[in-house]
């Protein structure tokens, strides 16, 4: 099974990495049963697969009850909040994030957020977005613009799943301290409602892809 990657942050910090290589029912088949439970999933996630149209987002959503077995939970561990952020019944905090043929978690003791991007040439359209564009202009190379760029949407992304706030701004709520294209961790700061508060972001890169998370 394609457990492609664990990182022990910390003693209470846990990430785990799924590429996502089988079929459907292959996942289906061998995601193990809690104790005492009939079904793989919740009544509310089985509602929510059967929705999905696209076989990718099905075997992504599949891949992630692996990797909660992984981290010794099973689906029925999992609720979410009417805003559609997920919480576990233990009282850790998780984040989850999807994209392509990766997925990930990132289990925590303290409010975490984690995202996972394919490096695309897209970004570089949507970048003033979310960022002041003009910063990456000393990049010599669209493909290290992408690269940074992707960087910076991650970081964000992580910090607006932790925060978990209405009307929070890419552009305007969160900065993203500048980094060396070969950094594996720099600083964030979400400015908001009269309220600062500074994050610790991890970086890294793998087969084309960005994954990023806040502490």
């Amino acid at each position: 099974m394609p457990l492609y990657k664990t990182i022990t942050v910390s003693p209470t910090i846990k990430v785990y990495i799924w590429k996502i290589e089988e079929s459907l029912e292959t996942l289906k088949s061998t995601l193990p049963l809690g104790e005492g439970q009939t079904h793989i999933l919740t009544p509310h996630c089985q509602k929510r697969l059967d929705s999905m149209k696209s076989d990718l987002h099905q075997r992504g959503f599949m891949s992630i009850r692996h990797l909660l077995a992984e981290a010794g939970y099973t689906d029925f561990d999992l609720y979410y909040s009417p805003s559609g952020k997920p919480h576990l019944h233990d009282g850790k905090h998780i984040s989850i994030t999807h994209s392509y043929t990766f997925t990930a978690i990132i289990i925590s003791d303290n409010p975490v957020g984690i995202d996972i991007e394919k490096q695309r040439d897209k970004i570089l359209r949507i970048a003033h977005k979310f960022t002041p564009i003009e910063e990456y202009y000393t990049l010599t190379s669209s493909e290290a613009r992408i690269r940074k760029l992707t960087y910076v949407w991650g970081a964000k992304e992580s910090l607006y799943k932790l925060y978990n706030q209405e009307g929070l701004s890419f552009l305007k709520h969160i900065d993203v301290q500048d980094f060396e294209m070969d950094a594996s961790q720099t600083t964030a700061r979400v400015v908001y409602n009269g309220a600062s508060s500074t994050y610790a972001i991890y970086l890294m890169e793998f087969e084309g892809f960005t994954c990023v998370y806040g502490l």
